[in-house]
């Protein structure tokens, strides 16, 4: 191999790492150079790096591993130490270290997020579309309701509403228009089978396994579709592609390891935020195709419920809060210090656990913080090696640590 990798494909797993072979699979039977991939496996220190490493190896693609050990390691390498924090303790949030690891490498021009619990339709090009869609210019159907929130599902007749989606907006009525797109950030692939829902939404639904009964199919999509400027919607990570340039207003807000046990909206929020700032550049976020399978396990949706009840409050106010937000700058950074400041300073005593907010603010302002120290360690020619080292497969002396996959840069 001897193209650098543009694309950084952050997995966070501790079960299934493996999912990584049907999304390789993919790439290669639709003729995706895979040389442009590297997949960077978030894990934990209880797991397996060796055989996540062997497992890369064996699919000859580019990737690291990192652990909590070794994620501690490369914040020290980065010289931010005081800044590892940001990334909570046995979260999905751990996301955010991804971005991180892109935001020190530049020659990564592009993120996608892929769950363990998903897999790639065989007939559909995954990368190959999610970079059609980023390159997207010309007249597609936006959407739009008389609550300022659409439903990713409104075209389906299962009549459900996704994790994330305030309960004040439910009921609304979703229009569409045709309008022009040129600019698009970021790819939101949606999902079949097991619908992607809060813990009392699978409840009504009557399933006491986490899943919900009803499922979602690809009838359920019939058009590709943007939301209008002004309006909201639910951004799951479990299938989506981005652009380099949103990190400073993508983090991912820190859930579960809090005082106040919030857990579950680090992605529903980040898509606020993001939403917030790609509607102040006239910039689009796209949704719809590809799709994949989510095939979530069973477990106790009493036991989601207790990870999400601390938030359902919070959540059906976080979007307000940031809609009333005016930037000084209309940029990724300018829109992610202006909410940071009022989520930082807010009073919220109102809410249950409101003192989160502020506690969400703090973090946000820290992770711009983050990303200026990262560029500036970055500009040092020493710095580079080492964040490229675990890729150059071809250079494997260049390698520091234990593996090429190790992440133990």
């Amino acid at each position: 191999m001897t193209t650098h990798p543009d694309i950084c494909v952050i997995v966070p797993t501790i079960r299934h790492p493996d999912c990584v072979r049907a999304y390789v699979q993919n790439a290669r039977s639709h003729g995706f150079n895979t040389d442009r991939l590297h997949f960077l496996i978030l894990t934990e220190d209880f797991c397996d790096i060796s055989a996540i490493e062997s497992m890369l190896e064996r699919l000859e693609v580019r990737g690291g591993v990192y652990d909590e050990s070794t994620r501690r390691d490369w914040f020290d390498t980065q010289e931010i130490t005081e800044y590892t924090h940001l990334i909570p303790e046995a979260s999905h949030a751990q996301t955010s270290f991804g971005l991180l690891y892109m935001w020190a490498n530049e020659t990564f021009k592009f993120g996608v997020f892929i769950d363990d619990d998903t897999a790639p339709h065989d007939e559909c090009d995954f990368f190959g579309q999610h970079l059609r869609n980023l390159s997207h210019g010309g007249r597609m159907p936006t959407a739009q309701s008389d609550a300022q929130w659409v439903n990713v599902l409104y075209q389906s007749s299962t009549d459900l509403y996704p994790r994330g989606y305030p309960y004040q907006a439910m009921d609304a009525k979703v229009n569409t228009v045709s309008t022009d797109v040129d600019t698009v950030v970021a790819s939101q692939g949606l999902w079949t089978n097991v619908p992607d829902l809060d813990a009392v939404r699978i409840l009504m639904d009557g399933d006491l396994n986490g899943q919900a009964k009803t499922r979602t199919t690809s009838d359920d999509y019939k058009q590709d579709f943007t939301v209008a400027e002004g309006q909201y919607l639910t951004v799951c990570s479990m299938n989506l592609a981005f652009r380099r340039e949103i990190i400073p207003a993508f983090y991912q807000f820190p859930m579960d390891d809090n005082q106040w046990e919030v857990g579950r909206f680090d992605d529903i929020w980040s898509g606020v935020l993001l939403k917030r700032a790609v509607d102040l550049q006239d910039k689009t976020i796209y949704n719809g195709a590809p799709l994949c399978a989510h095939n979530k396990a069973p477990r106790s949706t009493f036991g989601d419920l207790a990870n999400e009840v601390a938030g359902l409050e919070l959540n059906e106010h976080f979007w307000e809060v940031i809609d009333a937000v005016n930037p000084e700058r209309e940029s990724y950074r300018g829109t992610a210090v202006a909410v940071g400041k009022r989520l930082e300073q807010g009073d919220f005593s109102s809410w249950q656990n409101g003192a989160f907010l502020n506690h969400c603010g703090t973090y946000l302002l820290d992770w711009l913080d983050c990303l200026e120290a990262i560029t500036s360690h970055s500009a040092n020619p020493s710095a580079t090696e080492v964040i490229a080292g675990d890729w150059l497969l071809d250079e494997p002396s260049s390698c520091p640590g234990k593996s090429c996959y190790s992440g133990s840069e």
